[in-house]
């Protein structure tokens, strides 16, 4: 594992019938340019789901009304390590919008693969197309 704690990062997939929201990293941040799932840091001692509820509202302008977890995944890249709590979001309110001045889209799930993914996102793109 590189230098360093590994940093708590909560995942929304936000689900919309077959298709399921995701939104570009900006340049400047780690992985910038890649597609992601929206999300971001959980704080020190902060509850994962208020993280996941606080990060979409940040990012995306709108409120969580149903979620649920689904699975941790754990990823060691060559300069940092990322522990992603993936949350499944089936209901929500609001009309996602970039709100950090993000490309965001609504990809349908068999067509994830055609989108350039940080590394530790595979396993949840996996997920998400076998899922039902």
């Amino acid at each position: 594992m590189p230098a360093g704690k590994r940093v708590h990062v909560v995942v929304a997939l936000i689900l919309k019938g077959d298709q399921v929201l995701i939104a570009l990293r900006p340049d400047h941040l780690h992985q910038g340019g890649l597609w992601e799932f929206p999300g971001g840091k959980v704080d020190t001692g902060e509850d994962p789901a208020k993280a996941l509820a606080r990060e979409v509202e940040e990012e995306l302008a709108i409120s969580i009304v149903t979620s649920k977890p689904v699975f941790q995944i754990t990823h060691d890249y060559s300069d940092r390590s990322v522990m992603l709590d993936i949350w499944d979001v089936t209901e929500f309110s609001g009309e996602p919008v970039g709100n950090e001045g993000q490309q965001i889209a609504w990809v349908s799930r068999e067509a994830l693969n055609q989108y350039a993914f940080p590394e530790a996102n595979r396993p949840i793109i996996e997920y998400l197309q076998v899922a039902v």
